[in-house]
């Protein structure tokens, strides 16, 4: 397991994405890579976007299981779960991350969410 917090920042988009890079290089993760990729950068824009009150930030978990499985967690501390606890994707990042993932879904946390997806 590795994992990164950020500040409310927009460039951080793309410092979470070199980080889950760096770090699926280092797992030897190359099956899928661009979509995890582009997974994270839709969690972490998502965070900032909806999840994130001024003067917070979020954290980036990236988890590789025995069975190879690679998890994608967004960590926020933002109120509630909103539609994403129906899960009903409201715009086209959640869109994208379904599309892709082979599992997503929001656990509750405090304060806060967890966004997280799957690659089998």
């Amino acid at each position: 397991m590795r994992d990164r917090f950020y500040p409310r920042s927009r460039q951080t988009v793309a410092a979470a994405r070199h980080f889950a890079g760096e770090t699926f290089d280092v797992w030897g993760v190359t099956s899928r890579k661009h979509d995890m990729l582009l997974c994270v950068s839709e969690l972490a824009t998502n965070a900032l976007r909806h999840g994130v009150p001024p003067g917070r930030g979020y954290r980036v978990r990236l988890l590789v299981f025995e069975d190879a499985t690679v998890r994608v967690e967004v960590h926020d501390s933002g109120p509630g779960l909103s539609r994403m606890a129906e899960r009903r994707p409201a715009g086209l990042g959640l869109t994208i991350v379904a599309a892709l993932a082979d599992a997503w879904g929001v656990l509750p946390r405090a304060p806060g969410k967890v966004v997280w997806c799957e690659f089998r």
